[in-house]
């Protein structure tokens, strides 16, 4: 079928079964019966967390009216705390995902694998998702084992070097700069990483891919590209798409030309790029930013996530890079990219121009200073005595590392050279005399900027 038919034939189900959901089509004077075609399907109203899923009763919104057997909870970065039930067979769909990097990056199929599910466990949705995820992959017959120490650290670092020995391979799955502090860590307590041909499985967050190099150094990597995936999902429904060897080759080619990743992309910053299935997640771009519709705990129709980011055919995406010179190596699976910058108020404005996280990020994992942090930092303009206003980074040092005049320095020149190298915007708008940032360096776990255990922000206003 068509992804364009089965995105109408979704909606057709959902509008008959879902209760909130035919509330909402009245309240906007829809009748279901008279949306018949794809053109139809795209004039349906927007459903959003305000005007949809917090303003009718939970199990209205669910199928039948009936809440799922488990119910997960947002982190609320973005606001409250939202409920999202899901039921076993909504965990089956989003095993396809995993089972796709597990089997064609990971060769799981054929490697005895345990699996480090290094996601917070509760309430909250990664830890118990992901760890139901690869337990279905065990039950399609994939050898590997699950464990679940969460996010204690010190838990996964007793867990790990009396485990590794039995398996062929160890894949860790967690936040991108908790399992850069994971590795770290092990490091400094004499874990060979190398040994137990470390892979890794993130979500949650944009990362370059100068930190994917990194990370792969000091966890003993071989090929970047077949040994780490980012997952792309959502607590509202599950992973949306994934990472390939393909989508990664092509990102990292991208890194390199920043200049065509802000013709392809059209922004300075270099976002997730990922490949979905649209029979199961089905995608349109609005306005610069990403919707979906999928069948779900809560089933979603032309749902708005405020993701800013937009989607390329796989054909046009293959034809625009061979137009550059760029053939990647290996074939990947014939789905359709899906790029996500994230949300535009994790940025700040200074001088007129939009300072992102992104491109600070690569300031610190340069060589040069790498060592000396951990990679964590939160951005922010503030003023000064004199009232001028000064973009302003605050980084955490690594375990052990004094800060000092001369690190600090050496920071801010790091992340210059990389806001003038990729951000256009930054290099015209900013007068040369206050594009220099000011560098306050605190200690690993600083209560105030790095709590530990909390999931991190990169921004204040």
């Amino acid at each position: 079928m068509d992804p364009r038919d089965h995105a109408v034939e979704l909606f057709h189900r959902v509008a008959a079964s879902v209760p909130a959901y035919d509330a909402f089509l009245r309240s906007h004077g829809v009748t279901a019966s008279q949306v018949r075609t794809f053109d139809d399907f795209t004039r349906l109203p927007l459903t959003t967390k305000d005007t949809y899923t917090r303003r009718y009763p939970l199990p209205e919104l669910c199928r039948d009216g009936v809440v799922g057997d488990m119910i997960a909870v947002s982190s609320g970065s973005t606001g409250t705390p939202s409920f999202w039930p899901r039921s076993a067979s909504d965990e089956l769909v989003i095993a396809e995902r995993f089972e796709e990097v597990f089997r064609d990056s990971f060769r799981a199929a054929e490697r005895r694998t345990l699996a480090v599910v290094c996601f917070a466990l509760g309430t909250w949705v990664g830890g118990l998702f992901t760890l139901a995820c690869c337990r279905h992959l065990a039950a399609r017959g994939y050898p590997i084992t699950s464990v679940a120490p969460g996010s204690d650290k010190r838990e996964i670092l007793r867990v790990i070097p009396e485990l590794a020995p039995h398996f062929d391979q160890v894949v860790l799955l967690g936040y991108p700069p908790f399992l850069k502090d994971v590795i770290d860590a092990g490091t400094a307590q004499g874990l060979p990483w190398a040994d137990y041909s470390i892979k890794l499985v993130t979500a949650g967050e944009v990362f370059s891919e100068q930190w994917r190099t990194l990370v792969a150094e000091r966890a003993g990597m071989t090929d970047p590209a077949l040994d780490t995936a980012s997952l792309y999902g959502t607590a509202d429904a599950g992973v949306l798409g994934n990472e390939t060897p393909l989508s990664i080759r092509i990102r990292r080619f991208l890194a390199e030309n920043p200049e065509i990743a802000r013709e392809l992309f059209g922004e300075s910053r270099l976002p997730t790029l990922v490949q979905y299935d649209p029979r199961v997640r089905f995608f349109e771009e609005h306005e610069g930013t990403l919707l979906f519709s999928g069948d779900n705990g809560i089933p979603l129709v032309r749902y708005h996530i405020a993701d800013e980011g937009g989607l390329i055919p796989h054909d046009r995406m293959l034809a625009f890079l061979a137009e550059h010179g760029f053939r990647p190596t290996g074939q990947g699976p014939e789905l359709p990219f899906a790029y996500v910058f994230g949300r535009s108020h994790f940025t700040v404005s200074y001088y007129g121009a939009n300072v992102y996280p992104e491109n600070v990020s690569v300031g610190l994992e340069q060589p040069e200073v790498s060592a000396l942090v951990t990679g964590k930092f939160v951005l922010e303009v503030a003023e000064d005595d004199r009232r001028d206003r000064q973009l302003t980074v605050t980084v955490e040092l690594a375990p052990g590392v004094r800060g000092s005049e001369e690190a600090a320095r050496s920071v801010g020149e790091s992340i210059l050279t990389q806001l003038l190298r990729l951000n256009s915007e930054f290099a015209a708008y900013v007068p040369a005399a206050r594009r220099l940032p000011l560098i306050r360096l605190r200690e690993a776990g600083d209560p105030e900027y790095f709590p530990p255990g909390a999931k991190h922000r990169y921004t204040r206003g």
